[in-house]
């Protein structure tokens, strides 16, 4: 049984090492491609394009798997569970966080 599971291993081990190889490359060529023209910005390596993968994962958290769609029903749990004096008290914070200037008292002054 374990011989099994090494010699599966080391078969997959060059496609696994391809599929990372050609990860690098496609960020690496969309990069080069996109962002020169876009931005002016200069063209980058190999490992470079690395850089940025593991930068984003940092910065991001992608990468893993699906788990962070969760988000949406954690807060729907979390919204289910307020009250609706807590459900106002979410909605103008967050109201005077998207728009923290009052609208006009009338804004149609010509109708």
């Amino acid at each position: 049984m374990k011989r099994s599971r090494r010699v599966r291993f080391l078969m997959f081990l060059p496609f696994g090492l391809a599929f990372l190889a050609l990860v690098g490359w496609v960020v690496m060529s969309l990069w080069n491609w996109l962002m020169p023209a876009l931005f002016g910005l200069p063209a980058i390596g190999y490992w470079q394009a690395w850089g940025i993968l593991i930068l984003s994962k940092i910065l991001f958290g992608a990468f893993h798997g699906g788990h962070g769609g969760n988000w949406r029903h954690r807060m729907m749990e979390r919204w289910d569970r307020m009250t609706p004096e807590e459900r106002e008290k979410f909605r103008q914070a967050l109201d005077s966080r998207l728009c923290p200037v009052p609208p006009p008292a009338n804004p149609h002054p010509n109708a």
